[in-house]
């Protein structure tokens, strides 16, 4: 080979890795400007929140992360940071200047709420936001890289490092936020990242800073084991608070269960079915003759697979996208064979009704919800549910307990809890006697509730 051709191979090479380097170099900067611009959307969040426990009205403080996802100022954190009783939200953004904020709406089923910071006070002073964009949390992988961003202990911007440990944990049993259920319809992204107090609401995010999924608890006392809701949920429910300030979702009534080893017992194929567990009292899947130990083989001609617990959330979630009235046809194995049924959803509600605390009584209440009155076998849904009580107080001294149902006070079934608010300011006007019908264990009971 000639001097040339070898001068001009070397030229070549030269230039190749002179092109490399300047890629990898612009991937870098691009890489690290992502996750720079992430850090600057994420918040530290102060709230002060109403609770009612004990027959009192108490107000407690509580810090958490969040992180802004749009232009408007829309911040996405978790619901047991901020729920639906906060009295007064402060954000602290990246530049350490504080802004107040509202709740736009809350989601405690997935445990994510979604607040607006005040844009009036934005212009006035001419602050900048950055905005983090979500990312793609199905094509997660176990093992991959990721980041934890929030506020652990009220340290604010703390990143810590780990990877993605299992893209589809379950968790069994319903978890509580402020009594209220979670964990129906997703699993979560399990990580090695460190995840504290304080960190709940903060984004889990790429290398790039792309928000993959909202920290939302830990296994406290033990090392590495941090849960996030995946981004796909987030983004879903996020659309949904915007849109109407809360996520409407149908509901029929029925328990899933496993179908795990219980094939044989069933003499169905493997990888076809659903156990159903149980079915709530008066429920559409009630109405619709369905019961404990029917084997769901499809939704809409569409076969189903609940052998894993891991993968009964997404069929509750299927369930629960449906529109509200909609009409759903379950294919449904007994041991009298094969049938079809027709179950019309209802929209899903909590179990756990507005709370309330009037103090001179010394009584902590929720309103009845449907769910309560079908499962206590209420004639109505109308009346409070007593759920605190404090001592030497008219309500405890009137002989009222935890558990106990006011059904009508002076003769008026109360329909809202509003009506015993109205009540209530008469009685702190002038005080005097008033009846009080009580539902306890199937039986009612009269007392009179003297100041």
């Amino acid at each position: 080979m000639s001097l040339i051709k070898i001068l001009r191979v070397h030229c070549y090479w030269w230039v190749i890795i002179i092109f490399i380097s300047i890629v990898s170099e612009g991937l870098s900067a691009g890489k690290k400007e992502g996750f720079e611009n992430l850090l600057n959307a994420v918040v530290r969040i102060d709230v002060l929140e109403t609770t009612f426990t004990a027959g009192a009205k108490r107000s407690i403080r509580g810090v958490g992360s969040g992180v802004i996802m749009s232009v408007d100022g829309h911040i996405l954190t978790n619901a047991h940071v901020v729920s639906n009783n906060a009295e007064d939200i402060s954000v602290t953004l990246s530049n350490l200047e504080r802004l107040k904020a509202r709740l736009i709406g809350w989601d405690h089923w997935t445990d994510l709420a979604l607040l607006q910071l005040d844009l009036d006070e934005l212009k006035r002073r001419q602050l900048h936001l950055s905005i983090a964009t979500f990312g793609d949390s199905q094509s997660l992988y176990t093992g991959q890289t990721v980041f934890a961003v929030g506020t652990p202990n009220g340290l604010s911007r703390t990143v810590t490092r780990g990877i993605i440990s299992n893209t589809d944990r379950y968790f069994e049993g319903t978890d509580l936020i402020h009594g209220y259920e979670t964990g129906y319809f997703n699993t979560w992204l399990q990580t090695d990242a460190a995840i504290n107090p304080g960190n709940s609401g903060g984004p889990l995010v790429t290398e790039k800073g792309k928000v993959i999924g909202i920290n939302t608890r830990s296994y406290l006392g033990a090392n590495n084991l941090g849960f996030a809701v995946p981004a796909t949920i987030a983004e879903y429910v996020m659309r949904g608070l915007l849109r109407d300030g809360k996520v409407t979702r149908s509901y029929i009534g029925l328990i899933p269960g496993p179908l795990q080893d219980l094939e044989s017992f069933y003499d169905i194929e493997v990888n076809i079915g659903m156990l159903v567990n149980s079915i709530d009292p008066g429920s559409p899947a009630s109405k619709a003759n369905l019961r404990p130990g029917d084997i769901v083989l499809s939704i809409d001609e569409e076969k189903v697979d609940g052998r894993f617990p891991e993968q009964l959330p997404p069929i509750r979630n299927k369930i629960s996208s449906y529109p509200v009235g909609s009409k759903i046809q379950l294919e449904i194995k007994r041991t009298s064979g094969i049938r079809k049924v027709t179950v019309e959803t209802e929209a899903l509600e909590s179990r756990i009704g507005e709370l309330w605390a009037f103090d001179d009584w010394g009584l902590s209440v929720e309103k009845v919800t449907r769910a309560v009155a079908r499962e206590l076998k209420l004639s109505s849904g109308n009346g409070v549910r007593v759920i605190g009580i404090q001592p030497a107080f008219p309500a405890e001294n009137t002989g009222l307990r935890r558990g106990d149902i006011i059904s009508t006070v002076n003769r008026q079934p109360i329909e809202s809890l509003q009506m015993l608010k109205d009540i209530y300011k008469g009685y702190e006007k002038s005080p005097d006697k008033i009846l009080l019908e009580i539902w306890r264990h199937r039986k009612i009971l009269y007392f009179v509730l003297k100041p």
